[in-house]
């Protein structure tokens, strides 16, 4: 890959969902809507929080920081995967409207695609999203947007937050 690919609609599926699951030490994932998007495995189809859980068990470390509690099909997938509650660190931040994914300080998407089927998963050209984003390698890029995620996750904007009434679990 060049150091800098723009990817729209479903190359988002293709670029960024397979990169997730070829990370050796970390998955970074900040997004402001979740949902329980499923993935393609051969023929059959499965929640990538599966995907999430196998990491994990490869003793990959995984943030997921987004906007909201997630709604009940997503929360009754997560329950399945007790790992993913003992061993993924997840952070809520009413403010965080980005969609960043980085994978192993390598290689990170910024773009518009929320965690969802209509802008990650396998829905179908006529039911996904409209979507665009990066996918990167370049260094500085890499680093610029980790900032950006690493700044909200250690609460460094939640002292002087003027959203703090809406947030459920404050960071700091």
């Amino acid at each position: 890959m060049n150091d800098i690919k723009l990817i729209t609609n479903e190359q988002h599926y293709d670029n960024v969902i397979t990169s997730v699951t070829t990370a050796k030490k970390f998955v970074w994932i900040g997004t402001a809507d979740i949902k329980d998007l499923h993935i393609k495995t051969g023929n059959t189809a499965q929640p990538f929080l599966s995907v999430l859980n196998s990491l994990l068990q490869k003793k990959v470390a995984i943030r997921l920081l987004h906007s909201k509690e997630p709604g009940k099909i997503f929360r009754n997938t997560f329950d399945k995967y007790p790992l993913l509650w003992k061993a993924m660190e997840r952070q809520l931040c009413p403010r965080v409207h980005f969609k960043i994914i980085i994978i192993d300080g390598k290689l990170a998407y910024t773009g518009s695609a929320n965690l969802t089927g209509a802008g990650l998963g396998m829905k179908s050209p006529d039911t996904r999203n409209f979507e665009s984003g990066i996918l990167t390698t370049n260094t500085d890029y890499v680093d610029n947007i980790m900032n950006q995620f690493d700044e909200v996750w250690m609460g460094k904007y939640c002292k002087t937050c003027k959203r703090r009434a809406y947030c459920q679990d404050p960071i700091v």
